[in-house]
């Protein structure tokens, strides 16, 4: 089992900023594809952003030009920078690592938008 540790969730005010790190330890951490998910009560998980290891991006559309996803693979960390947030983006979201058929999965931080 691979440990993922995420952090930086927490309550901003519509159109605030957040920024979510997932750091997973002791793995060779460059050959996995990395994204962010979220998920709500009662609802699927979503894909919010991926990127895979030779750097090509994905965004759900809801969230282009406003997160943006990287990577620093000597640390071990993909970030999730969240700006001009929007109540509806309140979700737990969940870090992803992903290689061939290994899947790994963040505990999840929740971010809740409000007023």
């Amino acid at each position: 089992q691979v440990p993922l540790v995420e952090s930086g969730g927490g309550l901003v005010q519509p159109g605030g900023s957040l920024r979510l790190s997932c750091t997973a330890p002791g793995i060779i951490f460059g050959i996995y594809a990395v994204g962010w998910y979220r998920q709500a009560p009662g609802k699927q998980r979503e894909l919010v952003a991926t990127m895979n290891t030779n750097g090509n991006i994905t965004y759900a559309d809801s969230v282009k030009g406003r997160f943006t996803i990287s990577r620093d693979n000597a640390k071990n960390t993909v970030y999730l920078q969240m700006n001009s947030l929007k109540p509806e983006d309140t979700n737990v979201y969940y870090c992803n690592l992903d290689y061939y058929t290994n899947t790994y999965w963040g505990q999840g931080t929740q971010v809740t938008v409000s007023s």
